[in-house]
């Protein structure tokens, strides 16, 4: 018999008990709804609201079924009861008697979803940053690595100007720590109590909402009862963040997988993060990196699903929003799977160092240093802009590059041309040269360097902060 029978004369039929139930899905939700049920059941006997000898039998039985749960000694996923909450209080009742049936009392499955997914995802904000953190950390890694590693740098996927892969590494590593920052500030704001709130208006039991925050490690109750049972904010802002994250993923394998390319030649995967073909011998494909890039589109679909059911649903909870764990569910799965592939996959791969700097030496890349020797000369800008770009213009038709022009060259174009141009155009030259805050210089990029390990050490000591907020 359903636990909510008693006002309905027939059973349900079981098409609508199959479309109506989330177990398959919820069902990993049981340590969180166990976790929740414990403190619920301790409070309930300190306030009076059940005896006290009840709470300990309650909290016992409960202890017992996580115990066997873990130990697959106990199938508790059964599609009859709809829910992970209905499982457990059935459970429950059915190794402790009619006791386990005052478990819910003061409480609705309303806000009890509401508490056991806040529970959850403050643990999963946890593990993802966990991850990210470490991530950076690769990056860090290589940058520190290739501080003279000289490369082009593109806009337009056209070669531009000459950087460093080391400052190339530091770009990915300020996105991360974007990243790793809204993961923060996402658990700070959603750090709220919604339990006992009710199904929308609280409750007339002396219920204590402060002792049960302070049992499971929450920061704050939530201030209004309709929205504490209704708020999926939480939930959008968190795939928010993991669409942007897998966005930065996305981009990076995009990179990886032109750099891979026989075109390119920048970098080679190790054999144990890429894979072949069924017919071709040759290939190495990066395979790994374009499975990044689809399941961006996925995550992407899951903050839409979200977004799209929560926008017209009137307060307080709607059956719509069972809609929210699957969608949330494999968000988090999709990019803690990315995560854990990827940080190996870039510490391993092989860069081409000399492909790089060969391919810094072609396509002008120097032309813009080229301009700022002619404005320290005396030349205006934009007449050494128009210079340069016939210079340009003559080493394409006489498949020269700037650096292989003679001084006689130079001299036909512009008299402000000396010896000294040869040195203004070498690439190491070039990239030492741009030192200001922000720029590829090694020792600018040793600075952004050192600022994101502080960053780092103080992301991983908030970590442990917020860890010690859970209870699961």
């Amino acid at each position: 018999m359903k636990l909510w029978a008693g006002r309905f004369q027939k059973e349900t039929d079981n098409v609508v008990n199959d479309f109506n139930s989330s177990i398959q899905f919820d069902g990993r939700l049981y340590r969180e709804d166990i976790t929740g049920s414990i403190a619920h059941a301790t409070m309930l006997g300190r306030q009076g609201i059940i005896e006290e000898h009840e709470a300990e039998k309650i909290v016992a039985g409960l202890k017992e079924i996580l115990y066997d749960i873990e130990n697959n000694d106990l199938d508790v996923f059964n599609p009859e009861y709809e829910d992970i909450h209905m499982n457990i209080e059935v459970a429950l009742t059915q190794r402790i008697g009619d006791t386990g049936k005052r478990l819910h009392t003061a409480r609705s499955r309303n806000d009890q979803v509401a508490l056991d997914m806040r529970l959850y995802v403050k643990k999963e904000i946890c593990e993802i940053m966990q991850l990210a953190i470490d991530f950076e950390k690769v990056l860090v890694e290589k940058a520190k690595e290739n501080l003279d590693t000289v490369m082009p740098g593109y806009t337009h996927l056209q070669r531009a100007q000459p950087t460093t892969f080391g400052h190339y590494m530091m770009a990915y590593a300020q996105m991360l720590r974007r990243d790793i920052s809204r993961l923060e500030d996402c658990f700070e704001r959603m750090d709220e109590l919604p339990l006992g709130s009710g199904a929308l208006a609280s409750t007339t039991y002396p219920i204590d909402r402060e002792f049960v925050r302070d049992q499971l490690g929450f920061a704050r109750v939530t201030e209004n009862s309709l929205d504490g049972v209704s708020d999926r904010d939480y939930c959008i802002e968190l795939m928010s963040c993991l669409s942007m994250m897998m966005m930065h993923m996305s981009r990076l394998s995009e990179e990886v997988i032109s750099w891979c390319s026989w075109e390119w030649r920048f970098a080679e995967l190790d054999d144990a993060y890429s894979t072949g073909s069924s017919i071709m011998p040759q290939k190495k494909n990066p395979d790994v990196c374009e499975l990044i890039r689809g399941k961006t589109g996925r995550v992407y679909g899951d903050l839409m699903t979200l977004m799209t059911t929560m926008k017209a649903l009137p307060l307080a909870y709607n059956k719509d929003m069972q809609e929210d764990k699957e969608c949330v569910f494999d968000a988090i799965d999709t990019v803690k799977q990315c995560l854990e592939v990827f940080a190996p996959m870039f510490r391993t791969m092989t860069l081409r160092k000399k492909n790089m700097r060969k391919a810094a030496s072609q396509g002008f890349i120097n032309a813009t240093d080229c301009a700022d020797y002619l404005v320290k000369k005396g030349v205006p800008f934009r007449d050494a802009y128009m210079i340069v770009g016939r210079l340009v213009n003559t080493c394409i038709r006489a498949d020269e590059t700037l650096e292989t022009m003679t001084l006689k060259d130079f001299a036909s174009i512009s008299n402000k041309f000396g010896p000294d141009v040869y040195d203004a155009l070498d690439l190491k030259t070039c990239v030492e040269g741009r030192s200001v805050i922000g720029g590829p210089a090694p020792k600018e990029v040793t600075r952004q360097i050192n600022k994101i390990e502080t960053f780092l050490a103080d992301s991983e000591e908030q970590l442990a902060e917020m860890r010690t907020r859970l209870r699961t």
